[in-house]
């Protein structure tokens, strides 16, 4: 029984093999935070959100100002319907790292997700102040903009967008009903340029966010757990 095994089946989606690993895991190390965390990212997967939570609250007691903690249980506390709780969260994790661009971007698409469209607007714009090359929050702040009408300004950003990442759109570009289609789960775990198929692709992110990010494989994994209940599949298509 090994982290690297049970991660791996993580990544593979095969769910139920991943928590009997890290369900082993927790039995044989209770103190080692990571098995715990990654087995509260499990869960959700498997639709298990309470059971997610106690393992995201022991975390919390355990290491009160760890944010990337804070984030998953951000996150699990909005699938619960408790999003008050889950902004607290998301502005604890702030705080703790305020010139940490990600942390603007996370709370932003949960803005985004309760209809604060001006609140995510405002974090995306600080997420940029912060990383002036984040295509994907230059990218996302654009389809915030749209649907608020702001189609002048969110075309800017789009444009930026795709200058930072050298795309030329090939085609017209969409409405945005028809935006965010695509199904992501296949690329996920294997990054490729799909910038053709996508306006900024959600591989891209995960590159961008290795480039950011010095730990890389957490960050891959929040977003690999994210994407599933937070939209992130949602990008402008060419």
């Amino acid at each position: 029984m090994s982290f690297e095994k049970g991660k791996d089946c993580y990544e593979k989606g095969e769910f139920e093999s991943a928590l009997y690993h890290f369900d082993m895991l927790i039995q044989k190390e209770e103190s080692h935070l990571v098995f715990r965390q990654y087995r509260g990212r499990i869960l959700m997967r498997l639709g298990r959100t309470e059971e997610a939570l106690h393992d995201f609250d022991y975390l919390h007691v355990v290491e009160p100002y760890n944010s990337e903690f804070i984030s998953d249980r951000a996150v699990v506390l909005h699938l619960l319907g408790k999003n008050q709780e889950a902004l607290e969260e998301f502005d604890r994790a702030a705080n703790l790292e305020p010139n940490n661009p990600y942390r603007y971007s996370s709370r932003a698409y949960f803005k985004d997700r309760i209809r604060d469209y001006e609140g995510a607007i405002e974090d995306y714009q600080k997420a940029i102040d912060l990383d002036p090359e984040d295509a994907i929050s230059l990218n996302n702040l654009g389809l915030v903009e749209e649907k608020l009408g702001r189609k002048e300004q969110a075309q800017s950003h789009f444009n930026k967008a795709d200058e930072l990442v050298g795309y030329v759109p090939k085609i017209t570009p969409v409405s945005p009903s028809e935006r965010g289609k695509n199904d992501i789960e296949t690329t996920l775990e294997n990054p490729k340029n799909a910038m053709a198929d996508k306006k900024v692709s959600l591989d891209f992110y995960l590159t961008t966010l290795r480039s950011i990010f010095l730990d890389a494989t957490s960050r891959k994994g929040f977003f690999t757990f994210l994407s599933s209940f937070f939209g992130l599949s949602k990008v402008k298509k060419s």
